[in-house]
């Protein structure tokens, strides 16, 4: 006798196709506790995603002789960043 496997190793234990069919009731919205001014005062906006960089990146277009850019490609990945660091430390100085 062989056991019926799910087609996924996880379970959610839980039926997420009736999850779905469900609409929410006006009924349901009467369970909901109101919202007081001290549950807003409470509240905690948090934003998403990376922090802001102080010197963000600019894209632009430069040229350069295809024998210096592949001696930078071969240099492994991070040659970017490896890159504009050496033209920062060679960058004039602005009058």
């Amino acid at each position: 006798m062989s056991v019926k496997r799910s087609d996924s190793r996880r379970s959610f234990k839980s039926d997420l196709e009736k999850v779905d069919k469900h609409r929410i009731g006006r009924e349901e919205y009467r369970e909901l506790p109101e919202l007081t001014d001290n549950m807003l005062d409470r509240a905690v906006v948090k934003k998403a995603g990376r922090p802001r960089a102080t010197d963000p990146r600019v894209q632009v277009t430069i040229r350069l002789p295809s024998s210096v850019l592949a001696r930078w490609k071969a240099s492994g990945p991070g040659w970017q960043t490896r890159m504009a660091e050496q033209l920062e430390n060679r960058a004039p100085e602005p009058e």
